[in-house]
């Protein structure tokens, strides 16, 4: 089971605002990311990466995905192969994208609570993603990657979400699956909620000791009120 941090008293924690991550909290992408990278450089004429490898590459923005995929910092080759990416996941960013078990009861069970989104998915890519799997009507604010704002570890995005829905930060929780996500969530003063099932290592996550970590979206009904 997940654990709640031992510096609180209660164990349902009152909160006005969840902040979600994307890729590994919310949706399972990690598939038609590795399948587009896969295309792109069969495409470009690059050897095709395991896919083990490159889910690791997943939740430092899109370019760093190209950088770290392709093993290089040729600025010319990283253009290239980025555009190249970008039609081939347009294409197939929900082939077989779903959310995580329990998330759609995790959203209605916190119907009367204000929920954001910040991701470091290219805003695009974010917007078509929350279409396509009907999430745009449950979430208040949804910040995705854009050339105006900083990505997480950063904490732009969500002091940008505290600022915009007016709360406070020690009444949000920011939940995800990266050390991006909670360095962010301490330089914002947010208190942050690992989960063990994304794509991040558990082990890595929880030896960061976030203020609380679950196993399982659904843990997060009994964990906040």
């Amino acid at each position: 089971m997940g654990y709640y941090c031992s510096a609180c008293l209660d164990f349902m924690h009152q909160i006005e605002l969840l902040i979600f991550d994307l890729d590994g909290t919310l949706i399972d992408s990690k598939r038609d990311i590795a399948n587009s990278v896969n295309l792109t450089f069969r495409e470009i004429g690059l050897p095709e990466k395991p896919h083990e490898l490159i889910y690791d590459y997943v939740g430092n923005g899109v370019r760093q995905l190209i950088i770290d995929a392709v093993g290089s910092d040729d600025h010319a080759l990283i253009d290239r192969t980025l555009a190249c990416f970008e039609q081939h996941y347009l294409s197939h960013l929900l082939d077989e994208t779903r959310l995580f078990p329990g998330i759609t009861d995790v959203l209605e069970h916190f119907e009367n609570k204000k929920i954001a989104l910040a991701t470091n998915k290219p805003a695009h890519y974010t917007e078509k993603i929350m279409s396509g799997l009907n999430l745009n009507a449950r979430f208040d604010i949804v910040i995705g990657a854009s050339p105006d704002i900083r990505l997480k570890p950063h904490p732009e995005m969500l002091l940008k979400t505290l600022e915009i829905l007016e709360v406070a930060p020690s009444d949000a929780v920011m939940i995800g699956d990266s050390l991006n996500d909670f360095h962010a969530a301490k330089a914002a003063g947010v208190p942050a909620c690992g989960v063990a099932y994304g794509f991040g290592d558990a082990q890595i996550l929880r030896s960061e000791n976030p203020d609380f970590f679950i196993d399982q979206s659904d843990e997060l009904m009994t964990l906040f009120k």
